[in-house]
């Protein structure tokens, strides 16, 4: 009897998924995952330690976290839940290529099953709790065009000031000569759309609008922070 490794998380601890890999999937900054995970882990909201490991950057060795399926979800669940799909996805890519023992002892089988069970009713319930937020640019969020920091501030209903403080803490932009600029790897990624000319008196400027696809990007990191903001004003 061959069993999918989904069903035996908790007893092959091989599989996993690293806190790289979650910030390549978002367009988060690793520090940024990296400190997430950290606060998770201290407030004892992860189902098990954190595990780091080495890998190689062109300027010596860094560490990353490596963490199960339900602790890779609840850390998507905070930075950015629309993502949840892409994250699920690639847990199944990970979990149909991952080969397991086959268990003959019906003792074993018994209780991998149970496990199973259980690990589905959670799962189907932390979906659940997170689904009004990753919903939340697919139902309201609609742009057709690059809009202005200021027209998102409305869309979104962000005060301004807050929204510029969100902006630069999650190094998703930075200010370049009093101008916020994004960072490039976000306009790499189509984010943002950033125009840059000289006005009739001589003097360059630059103006950064966010895409269609940035606005519904941030919409989600948004929709998380309040969430947690409000969650944390309710303990």
């Amino acid at each position: 009897m061959m069993i999918s490794a989904a069903g035996f998380e908790t007893l092959h601890q091989t599989v996993s998924m690293s806190s790289r890999e979650l910030a390549g999937l978002t367009g988060i900054s690793h520090g940024e995952v990296k400190r997430l995970i950290n606060s998770l882990d201290a407030s004892r909201r992860l189902s098990q330690p954190v595990r780091a490991t080495d890998y190689q950057r062109p300027d010596g060795t860094s560490q990353e976290y490596q963490l199960n399926k339900r602790d890779s979800l609840t850390v998507i669940a905070r930075l950015s839940p629309g993502y949840t799909p892409a994250v699920l996805d690639r847990w199944h890519e990970r979990e149909m290529q991952h080969d397991l023992p086959d268990f003959t002892n019906p003792a074993v089988a018994a209780r991998a099953w149970a496990q199973e069970y259980e690990r589905r009713q959670a799962l189907e319930n932390r979906l659940a709790a997170i689904a009004p937020k990753a919903d939340f640019f697919d139902r309201y969020v609609v742009v057709d065009g690059a809009l202005g920091f200021r027209q998102v501030c409305k869309l979104l209903k962000a005060k301004e000031p807050d929204f510029r403080q969100f902006l630069l803490e999650r190094q998703i932009m930075y200010r370049l000569s009093g101008v916020l600029t994004p960072h490039q790897q976000h306009l790499e990624a189509g984010r943002f759309e950033l125009y840059r000319g000289t006005g009739e008196n001589r003097h360059a400027f630059s103006q950064t609008r966010f895409t269609a696809k940035g606005v519904k990007w941030v919409a989600g990191l948004w929709a998380a922070h309040i969430a947690q903001e409000q969650k944390g004003a309710a303990a």
